[in-house]
C-alpha cells in the first residue's frame, strides 16, 4: 500500500535515469490542511512558511520533493503553472496563487551535475500524477539519492512509500532517502543496497531524508504540524544516525478529511510506523 491509498492524494514523477536526478510531486485533490516540521542542520526548502499555523492560507495544493539541490527548487514554478492553468489555488481577485511547498535532496555528486529539475520537469511530474502510482526505488526525487556516507563511501538510496489503517482513517507516507546514516531494519541491522560512485568528501547540505505523511482524517493546521513532528520518530527508527548536522530532514503533512473526528496522537503513532516502513522500502526495493 502506498500514500495514494489516502483519499485525495495523487503522486507523479519526472526521472532522468542518465543524469541521475528527478522530482516527485504529491498533489492534493480538493481542500486540505498542511503542516511541516524541519530537523537536522542542512535543510533546503520552499514555501514552508505557508504551512505554519500562524499563516492564514489553507492548503497545500502540492508538495514538491526534488533532486538538484537548491537548483531543483525551480521545479516549483512548473508545479504552480500546472495548477494555475487549472484554476487551482488561492483565489485573490482575478488571480490564482497555488500553495506549493517543497524540499530538496543533494544528488549532484552522481550522474550529471549540470542537469537539475526545473519548471518544465515540475510540470511534467504533475502531468504524470496518478492515484495508482506505487513505484519505488530509483525514481523521481529518489533517482540520485544515496545513504551510508559516514565512512566516505555511499550506497544507493531511493524513494519508498507505505500506508496503514488507523481506525476509520488511512495514513500514508512517501519518502526520499538521501541520508548520512544507514537505513536499518526492525532489528537495527543495516539494509544493504548497491554501491554508488561519489566525488570527494561529504560536506554539510549534501544529505537528507525528505517526505510527506498524509491522512484522510480531518486535522487543523496545528494538528497537521503535530503529525509531521511525530512522524520524525519514524526517521529515527529507520536511519542511524538521523537528524545530524549534515542532514536537512524535512517532513510535510497533509490532511484531506473535512468531516468526522480523529485522534491526532493515534494518527501520529501510525505516521511513525508508515514513515519507517517507507524509508526501509526505499532501500529494499533496489
Amino acid at each position: 500500500m502506498s500514500i495514494t491509498a489516502v483519499r485525495g492524494i495523487r503522486v507523479g514523477h519526472w526521472t532522468d535515469a542518465r543524469a541521475r536526478t528527478g522530482c516527485t510531486v504529491v498533489l492534493v485533490e480538493g481542500a486540505a490542511t498542511g503542516g511541516v516540521d524541519v530537523r537536522g542542520g542542512a535543510p533546503g526548502t520552499i514555501g514552508t512558511d505557508s504551512l505554519s499555523p500562524l499563516a492564514r492560507v489553507q492548503g497545500p495544493n502540492a508538495i514538491l520533493l526534488t533532486g538538484g539541490s537548491s537548483y531543483g527548487l525551480a521545479a516549483a514554478a512548473g508545479v504552480m503553472r500546472w495548477h494555475e492553468e487549472r484554476g487551482l489555488g488561492l483565489r485573490l481577485g482575478a488571480s490564482i496563487v497555488p500553495i506549493v511547498a517543497g524540499a530538496v535532496v543533494f544528488d549532484l555528486r552522481v550522474g550529471d551535475p549540470s542537469v537539475r529539475p526545473g519548471p518544465d520537469e515540475g510540470y511534467a511530474a504533475c502531468e504524470a500524477a496518478s492515484a495508482d502510482e506505487t513505484r519505488e526505488g530509483a525514481i523521481g526525487a529518489g533517482t540520485g539519492a544515496s545513504v551510508g556516507k559516514r565512512d566516505g563511501s555511499q550506497r544507493q538510496g531511493g524513494l519508498g512509500t507505505a500506508s496503514a489503517r488507523c481506525g476509520d482513517w488511512t495514513v500514508g507516507a512517501l519518502f526520499v532517502v538521501n541520508a548520512v546514516g544507514d537505513v536499518v531494519d526492525e532489528r537495527g541491522e543495516i539494509i544493504a543496497s548497491p554501491a554508488q560512485r561519489t566525488r570527494g568528501a561529504l560536506a554539510p547540505g549534501e544529505s537528507t531524508v525528505i517526505g510527506v505523511v498524509a491522512t484522510d482524517a480531518p486535522l487543523s493546521k496545528t494538528q497537521a504540524g503535530g503529525l509531521a513532528r511525530m512522524a520524525h520518530d519514524g526517521i529515527a527508527r529507520a536511519v542511524r544516525p538521523s537528524h545530524t548536522s549534515l542532514d536537512g530532514d524535512t517532513i510535510f503533512a497533509i490532511a484531506t478529511g473535512q468531516e468526522g473526528e480523529a485522534d491526532p496522537d493515534a494518527l501520529g503513532a501510525a505516521a511513525q510506523d508508515v514513515t519507517a516502513e517507507a524509508i526501509r522500502r526505499a532501500i529494499r526495493d533496489l
